[in-house]
């Protein structure tokens, strides 16, 4: 399932998050998310209208006082049924908008091969994601886990789960923007099928430079 994705620090062209998805602009600042990382999450604030807000991704236990992620993922056939999840679901439900995301293929010698996912046009892709506020030692902060599904024929290659990805017309129904039932909102995980918009690329290894060898003599040149 995936373990990381990559945001775009600022999106000027999402006005108000409610526009047409535009292409990712040229040259901005890319960030980093992985489990207990921080992301920005699109959510409904208190008075009706589209917040991006920072998030840390992972359920931690409320007895716990500091924060140790328990879940990162959160299956969409059971998302409205297991006690973690349920409350969440139906009524903090909120969007995750990726450059990119990863997903991992597990190797004959236990090792994990990364593949990036990402589309050709480069347009952002929107994950469904469920968020809860988790209160401990530090304070107060707001959490969310993705949702996944099975996946289409591109992921299936490598694994058999991915996140659920939702078409902008299913935004405001998922967001809560408009009533539904609790069903219908469900069904809006669903696989995703790319239709070859997708590509899917093996991750570089990080390099691993070598030391320098201490001078036996001690200089520095």
């Amino acid at each position: 399932m995936c373990g990381k994705f990559t945001q775009m620090a600022t999106w000027a062209e999402v006005v108000a998050f409610s526009q047409p998805l535009v292409a990712i602009p040229e040259g901005g600042t890319t960030t980093v998310s992985t489990p207990m990382r921080t992301a920005k999450v699109m959510r409904l604030g208190e008075d009706g209208g589209r917040e991006l807000v920072p998030m840390r991704w992972g359920f931690s236990k409320p007895e716990n006082p500091s924060f140790k992620p328990e879940h990162m993922h959160a299956r969409a056939e059971t998302i409205d049924r297991r006690p973690t999840f349920a409350e969440a679901f139906a009524e903090r439900r909120g969007i995750v908008l990726v450059e990119t995301f990863n997903e991992g293929e597990a190797q004959p010698d236990g090792r994990t091969k990364q593949w990036v996912i990402r589309p050709k046009d480069r347009k952002p892709i929107a994950i469904a994601v469920i968020w809860e506020e988790w209160a401990g030692d530090t304070g107060s902060e707001a959490t969310f886990v993705m949702a996944t599904v099975p996946p289409n024929a591109l992921i299936g290659r490598i694994t058999d789960r991915m996140p659920a990805i939702l078409r902008q017309e299913d935004w405001a129904m998922w967001l809560g923007e408009t009533d539904a039932p609790l069903a219908d909102v469900k069904a809006l995980l669903r696989t995703f099928d790319d239709e070859g918009t997708w590509e899917m690329s093996e991750q570089a290894a990080p390099s691993r430079k070598k030391p320098k060898t201490p001078d036996p003599q001690g200089s520095l040149f």
